[in-house]
């Protein structure tokens, strides 16, 4: 299975795709972010994130695409642009038929590294470790993304399965 994670942000949004399946051994396909510019307008910078991330499906053909799932923050702000950011990516994502599930980032931190308090440098060290990497992805934004895809890979398969049946509703569904 190939997954690409997605940590949405409006001034970065990190991106990683792996590929595994539960009990055998993960592999790092790419990883990066999508930057946008802070004074750009939010339209001009939802469509820079957009194109940077149709061109990351394009190229990586992912079989299931985990985002982040948007939770209350005190600052509304900032949660308004992750969740626009995050809508990019189910409609890059859904546009193509390919499967979008969302992951807490409390199961996230579990899955990836057993506490689902672990702290970010927990998480990328784990990440590093399990992809076997020589040193460890940065931005935060990037190591994210890929700690979303290996909890998709592991814990997924529930999901994967109400995500496909979505997809065939989708497809019956033409507005």
């Amino acid at each position: 299975m190939r997954v690409l994670g997605v940590d949405p942000g409006l001034t970065r949004c990190g991106v990683g795709v792996v590929d595994g399946a539960p009990g055998r051994p993960l592999r790092m396909v790419a990883v990066g972010v999508v930057r946008t510019p802070a004074e750009y307008e939010v339209p001009l910078r939802l469509l820079a994130i957009e194109q940077g991330l149709e061109e990351w499906v394009e190229t990586h053909r992912p079989d299931v695409v985990a985002i982040e799932r948007v939770f209350a923050q005190h600052n509304v702000s900032t949660v308004m642009g992750t969740a626009q950011a995050s809508a990019v990516a189910m409609l890059c994502a859904t546009r193509r038929g390919i499967p979008v599930v969302l992951h807490t980032p409390s199961e996230v931190k579990a899955a990836v590294t057993g506490s689902g308090r672990a702290d970010k440098a927990q998480v990328t060290a784990m990440v590093t470790r399990l992809l076997r990497l020589d040193a460890p992805p940065k931005p935060a934004d990037a190591a994210d993304a890929l700690a979303l895809a290996i909890c998709h890979i592991w814990r997924g398969s529930a999901a994967d399965k109400i995500a496909a049946a979505v997809a065939r509703t989708r497809k019956e569904y033409r507005p």
